[in-house]
């Protein structure tokens, strides 16, 4: 009996160390309900996430392996865009933080040394989206060049303002992004006993 409890305290040690936390949502959505049953994938996940405010922001994963640092790179070429140098030190943060981001590029240097979550919010107004800075187009086509195999998700408030959501599927599609999920949440199903005489 000894050997056995030695063992699982062994594999409990090793899979809490191991574990990776999902991290916390840029912005608080409350997404409508739906029937699909499709589970969210865990890799290769690029999120587009539209607020109640009408704030979009966006997160990509590092892929299916920590060494191929996918979010460095991409903030990479987004800075090669706006000539902006990343520093490596910067380039480490974005990546390790994993969180999503509604920042500028021209913000993302005083957003990435921020210390507290309060300071952070303070650059968090949201991607900008409009035609003469469209960020968030080259967001998701640096994320696509970077990681081809990366999928397109879509989080919106229910609440959300059709045009906002439609400039969003317009933009997927003119970068050629033809195939998204929408994540929402399960919608309950009650089943009530017919009564029969």
């Amino acid at each position: 009996m000894t050997p056995m409890v030695d063992l699982f305290t062994l594999l409990l040690t090793f899979f809490i160390l191991t574990a990776t936390f999902r991290p916390q949502e840029a912005a608080p959505v409350d997404t409508p309900f739906s029937v699909s049953e499709t589970p969210m994938m865990d890799n290769n996940v690029m999120t587009v996430l539209i607020a109640k405010d009408n704030k979009v922001f966006f997160n990509v994963d590092n892929g299916p392996d920590t060494i191929l640092k996918f979010r460095p790179k991409i903030l990479a070429e987004m800075g090669k865009r706006y000539n902006i140098e990343f520093t490596d030190d910067e380039l480490r943060k974005f990546e390790k933080s994993g969180a999503g981001f509604g920042v500028s590029i021209q913000d993302m240097k005083a957003y990435l040394d921020a210390r507290t979550a309060d300071e952070k919010k303070v650059f968090e107004k949201g991607i900008p989206i409009d035609s003469t800075d469209n960020q968030l187009a080259l967001w998701i086509l640096f994320a696509r060049q970077v990681n081809p195999a990366v999928r397109t998700m879509i989080k919106g408030d229910a609440e959300v303002d059709f045009p906002v959501v439609k400039k969003v599927l317009d933009m997927l599609q003119d970068k050629n992004v033809n195939r998204f999920n929408l994540i929402t949440n399960l919608e309950k199903i009650q089943i009530t006993e017919a009564k029969t005489e």
